[in-house]
């Protein structure tokens, strides 16, 4: 069986791993204003999560 010769270093190893993490973002939508939202996040127009408003969001535009 073959065995290395030598040890990778760490870099070369972190550079192999890189993309192993990488998936797309999902998207929902906030059910109170219909705005695309990521999942499991507080919507940024409205402030509102799992039904509820958490986030006073102010009207000044």
């Amino acid at each position: 069986m073959a065995v290395p010769k030598r040890r990778h270093s760490n870099s070369r190893t972190g550079r192999r791993r890189s993309h192993h993490h990488k998936k797309a973002k999902q998207a929902g939508f906030c059910p109170q204003c219909s705005t695309s939202v990521p999942t499991h996040a507080v919507c940024p127009k409205c402030g509102y999560y799992m039904g509820r408003n958490v986030v006073e969001m102010s009207d000044e535009g």
